[in-house]
């Protein structure tokens, strides 16, 4: 599992990698037998060549000594109790035993390392970037509706590090990692993998995880860990609609059902369809907003807005269009769906 945020700039190489077949315990053995072997061949040509010796206490070279001297010598420059004297011995030390000494040492730090200093560092860091988790965006899964999602929750001005990004395939996390989201390596659907994204503290949770029935179950996780968060939720079958919001989805779209939308509308136009992507998208002339009423508002109609052309009033959850009755008095608790100018857009004029 990871939870990280690495910057990974233009020019940066990739490597092919995956995850490697040994168990934990094979790689220990493995890295072990490497310095057992390496310290044998060292110890066998010390005792072949146990002439080139000395034993500066009594002045004899046994089996023992052999073995001691190679073992300090192997893991330290040795304590000058015993030292090699011949010319031959010198070079065997100088250029064998020095390289073996410090590749012992490589595979002594790498084991380290991978057993116990980087799952202490991850823990760490890990610890320290959920604990400021908090209003974050979390993305379960990261095909191509919830890479687009995310693009585009960048392009509209949300900060990458409040994205959190999860999934299981590492080609798709690293994509969403060089976008400088959070990314975490996991099943969404398990109730361990969103309290570590702590989907509790999130203010939205979008589900794409390419299959319905996928989808439906993590949205039931996350409903019943974070019973207050907004979740949108993409399915592909439209029988799935009503399960998806059975399961607690706030937003179930239907991009098979929306593509059909466009499609029939540009039937009657040509510009409507753009018009419609013109809306849905951050780059566009125009978009869709939506906030909560101001409290200057309150007691004026929906028309009166200035903040853009105001389409719709949701109250308790019900939606109220511009023309009906009771848009003409604004509530407290409203929530206003408005077009306003998007990043290349002009204010427009009302209709």
């Amino acid at each position: 599992m990871r939870l990280d945020r690495r910057p990974v700039g233009p020019g940066v190489a990739h490597f092919l990698r995956r995850r490697s077949s040994l168990p934990a315990w094979m790689d220990l053995a493995w890295r072990v037998g490497a310095i057992f072997v390496l310290i044998t061949i060292v110890l066998a040509i010390h005792w072949i060549d146990r002439d080139g010796l000395k034993d500066n206490l009594d002045n004899h070279i046994s089996f023992i000594d052999v073995l001691y001297f190679t073992t300090v010598t192997v893991t330290t420059v040795g304590y000058g109790d015993i030292v090699p004297v011949s010319p031959q011995t010198r070079l065997f030390e100088t250029f064998i035993v020095t390289p073996i000494r410090l590749f012992v040492w490589l595979i002594f730090l790498g084991t380290a390392y991978n057993f116990f200093l980087r799952n202490t560092f991850y823990r760490w860091r890990m610890a320290r970037i959920q604990k400021a988790l908090d209003k974050h965006i979390v993305v379960a899964g990261f095909g191509t509706s919830n890479s687009e999602a995310v693009r585009e929750l960048i392009a509209r001005g949300h900060d990458p590090h409040s994205i959190v990004v999860i999934d299981g395939n590492e080609t798709a996390l690293a994509e969403a990692e060089a976008l400088g989201c959070n990314i975490l390596c996991g099943d969404a659907t398990r109730d361990k993998t969103l309290a570590d994204v702590r989907i509790d503290r999130a203010c939205s949770l979008i589900v794409s995880a390419g299959r319905d029935d996928s989808s439906i179950l993590i949205t039931l996780t996350a409903r019943h860990l974070a019973p207050d968060v907004p979740i949108s939720i993409v399915v592909r079958n439209e029988d799935n609609e009503l399960p998806a919001r059975q399961a607690g989805a706030t937003t179930v779209i239907n991009p098979v059902s929306f593509a059909g939308l466009l499609l029939a509308g540009s039937c009657s136009g040509h510009h409507i369809a753009d018009y419609m992507a013109d809306l849905a998208a951050a780059g566009g002339g125009v978009k869709l907003s939506e906030r909560a009423v101001l409290p200057d508002e309150i007691g004026k109609p929906l028309q009166s807005v200035t903040t853009g052309i105001a389409l719709r009033i949701y109250r308790n959850e019900s939606p109220i269009g511009y023309w009906e009755e009771a848009a003409k008095i604004l509530q407290a608790g409203d929530q206003i769906v408005e077009i306003v100018p998007g990043a290349n857009g002009k204010p427009h004029a009302r209709p």
